[in-house]
């Protein structure tokens, strides 16, 4: 069994009140703006909102889980490490010292490659799914721990996986769930984990995070940054927006990549495909559309055949965001699949029967018997509170914090204009009672409070795939005035791929961008051994 930490009595004794939070993060100044911050958010309701199609969010966990099995099966191989597993309380307000409710929050650690007197500390951050013990088992950043002789730590993020809400995830008890309540919990976790292993400032502390995560790991620098030395930002999309239709015209230009596989010819098929399918749905071919993609249900309604086209579409969406990452297709087969025509067959027509084919392609490999495509189901999936997956937990937060509408209004964008903001906010007001016009308020707060993509904040290594749409709300530049020399953009690479430990297969660009985060983490302990 692995040696468990707990903390029975609970952070809250620690961090309950705000006076007492001052002493821990070590900050008056920042609780006293993050207490106006609560202020103001108990003022407004909250107001923004993302939209993912149900199958690029089935798509995202089938990634995490053939890449977890990979994981065990070449830890078991290779190492014996057992981690520690443990559970702290925090309070479920930070900000609110009259609330003394708290939620268990897990943990991890790793400490077989530290040196106890003066080791760093590499801190991974959990984010909108549940954490796994691999997180300090395996990873470019325990090939780094290792060589740095580091102590590995790893924070689920509040109210995912088994860190829940105790009273549940109606939509009252997910008031508390935030990323600036999910900063205070690292900053608390950071003085637990100080106090536990007797920690001094010797000890640097690097933290570690991809996708939301990443944002999370650039936050957790900026605003506190007398706790973390350094921190690496992996595909994070730190610029909260409203239309997020950029996503689409990065998949478009993706699409047409010769370098991973695509081509305009692709493109231009996709194009058409979409017209063929959304022409076919309004002149009442519903039932003959329906057979042809095995949809669970005949698309009747406006709603669901905007589900349908949702669905086709998050094929595209998710083979590029997780090139070559163990989804369905890489781009070079979906390419090749779209392109490969027979001369028989009208360009609609087999333009058509190649898209049939490659939904029958995906529903195999993904296991997947029918598409569903009912949105008074995704409806009631939303509204589930029993926490069997995070699609409700992610979609709340992004309806308080994000934006991210990944719609399909402009000519770039080559799927069906169906996908609007209009269709995609009604859901936020659906299910959390979040009005439409007040969605760009808290996106605004958003890029307020963390600098959207052009933080001032230094010692925050931004690292994206070109291919990546999610590469257009990071930070893709250097800034002479704050840090000339924070950017990594890897060439032909997907999202957070820089994450995994190196394989002789990966590209050349993707090798060489690891030896470059390696480089910046060994200058950055360097410099913090150097300082007084």
């Amino acid at each position: 069994m692995p040696e468990s930490i707990t903390c029975d009595t609970g952070l809250a004794a620690d961090v309950g009140t705000l006076q007492d939070l001052s002493s821990v993060i070590g900050s008056r100044s920042l609780v006293n703006e993050l207490v106006l911050m609560q202020e103001r958010c108990m003022l407004m309701k909250p107001r923004a909102v993302d939209w993912a199609g149900q199958i690029l969010w089935r798509m995202k966990d089938h990634v995490h889980k053939i890449q977890e099995a990979r994981i065990k099966q070449r830890v078991t191989q290779t190492s014996s490490v057992i981690p520690k597993t443990g559970t702290i309380h925090q309070p479920l307000n930070h900000f609110d010292r009259k609330d003394d409710k708290t939620f268990p929050q897990k943990f991890f650690v790793n400490d077989v490659y530290w040196q106890r007197s003066d080791g760093p500390v590499f801190l991974y951050i959990g984010g909108e799914g549940p954490l796994s013990k691999f997180s300090v088992l395996f990873g470019h950043h325990v090939d780094m721990a290792e060589r740095h002789g580091a102590l590995l730590v790893a924070l689920e993020h509040r109210f995912y996986g088994q860190s829940i809400n105790p009273d549940g995830l109606e939509t009252e008890n997910l008031r508390d769930l935030s990323s600036q309540q999910a900063l205070v919990d690292l900053a608390a976790f950071h003085h637990y984990i100080s106090q536990r292993f007797s920690l001094s400032h010797n000890n640097t502390w690097i933290s570690f995070g991809g996708s939301y995560a990443g944002a999370l790991s650039a936050w957790l620098r900026g605003k506190f940054p007398h706790l973390i030395y350094g921190a690496v930002a992996s595909s994070a999309p730190v610029q909260a927006q409203l239309d997020f239709s950029s996503y689409n015209r990065v998949v478009g230009h993706s699409l047409m990549n010769e370098a991973v596989g695509g081509s305009k010819k692709c493109v231009a098929e996709v194009k058409g495909v979409f017209a063929a399918v959304e022409a076919a749905l309004l002149m009442g071919n519903e039932v003959e559309v329906g057979k042809d993609f095995g949809c669970c249900e005949t698309p009747f309604k406006p709603e669901d055949k905007m589900e349908l086209l949702q669905s086709l579409a998050d094929i595209f969406m998710g083979t590029v965001q997780y090139n070559e990452e163990g989804v369905a297709f890489s781009i070079a087969e979906l390419c090749d699949i779209m392109t490969n025509k027979s001369e028989q067959n009208k360009l609609k027509e087999e333009a058509y029967d190649r898209l049939v084919k490659l939904v029958a392609m995906y529903r195999a490999r993904e296991k997947v018997p029918c598409l569903d495509v009912s949105h008074e189901k995704l409806v009631l999936e939303l509204r589930n509170t029993t926490a069997t997956s995070s699609y409700r937990q992610w979609f709340y937060q992004t309806c308080t914090e994000f934006g991210f509408y990944q719609t399909c209004e402009d000519t770039s964008c080559p799927f069906s204009r169906m996908s609007t903001i209009q269709s995609q906010t009604e859901l936020c007001s659906r299910i959390f009672d979040i009005p439409q016009d007040h969605l760009p308020v808290h996106i605004d707060f958003t890029n307020q409070y963390y600098g959207g993509n052009r933080p001032q904040t230094q010692r925050v290594l931004y690292v994206n795939g070109n291919i990546d749409p999610w590469t257009e709300l990071s930070v893709v530049w250097n800034d002479t005035m704050v840090d000339n020399d924070r950017v990594i953009l890897i060439d032909g690479t997907a999202h957070c791929r820089d994450m995994n430990s190196d394989k002789s297969m990966d590209r050349p660009a993707l090798h060489q961008a690891r030896k470059e985060i390696g480089r910046r983490v060994a200058m950055w302990l360097k410099s913090a051994a150097l300082a007084p």
